[in-house]
């Protein structure tokens, strides 16, 4: 199986999925990443820009990624990007992986970065695209500290309904998080270790395991 994660910021794919991905790695899947941004200079210096590629080949080495497409639009300026473009650059990934399972941002993360990648997500994969880009399945992530800081609407409401036990791996999603040490924050701020080990808990405890990732079903193509 083909497994693509579409990550908004270098660490997205970790914190929403990864435990979910290195648990089908281990089942034979192949894994592909599709990264949007990436520090640029008007957001920051040129020694960060180096510490996340570094930071970044690092862990495509580690799940192991098959393939890496790394955009580069400039992190928290996704809105200067033009849609059409944006979701041709996407549609370009999908249509040469062919993903059976791809994994997006949620639709109403607090960061708008993230809100605009799941348009343009949601754009190439219409239920009608499906069977042509050979995709079976979407699921929207939680990121801890972007899902949950949501605007309190109901029509922002991340409500689970697909679950992946990740107790083998979870500890091994903790140490690729820690390669990000740039975005993994202190006690008892939401991106800590500690946080996503709870988070994880409490999402396993819903469905009697150690330890879960938790996702919305978006589509699926049986």
């Amino acid at each position: 199986m083909k497994v693509l994660a579409i990550a908004v910021h270098p660490d997205d794919e970790t914190l929403g999925c990864g435990g979910a991905l290195l648990r089908m790695a281990a089942e034979g899947a192949s894994l592909h990443w599709l990264l949007l941004t990436s520090i640029h200079p008007s957001f920051g210096t040129p020694a960060e820009a180096a510490r996340q590629e570094r930071q970044v080949e690092a862990v495509r080495e580690a799940y192991p990624f098959a393939t890496l497409d790394w955009l580069r639009h400039p992190t928290a300026e996704l809105e200067r990007v033009p849609m059409g473009q944006l979701v041709s650059q996407i549609r370009e990934v999908v249509a040469r992986v062919r993903p059976e399972l791809v994994f997006i941002p949620n639709r109403s993360d607090a960061h708008s970065d993230h809100r605009i990648a799941f348009q343009a997500s949601h754009a190439v994969l219409k239920s009608f695209h499906l069977k042509s880009l050979g995709v079976r399945r979407v699921l929207l992530c939680e990121i801890i500290s972007e899902t949950d800081a949501a605007a309190p609407l109901a029509e922002n409401a991340f409500v689970p309904n697909v679950f992946v036990d990740i107790s083998a791996t979870l500890e091994r999603k903790l140490e690729l998080m820690a390669q990000f040490q740039s975005e993994v924050q202190p006690e008892p701020l939401p991106r800590s270790l500690s946080a996503i080990r709870a988070q994880a808990r409490f999402r396993g405890a819903t469905m009697a395991v150690p330890y879960a990732e938790a996702f919305m079903l978006l589509r699926e193509l049986l």
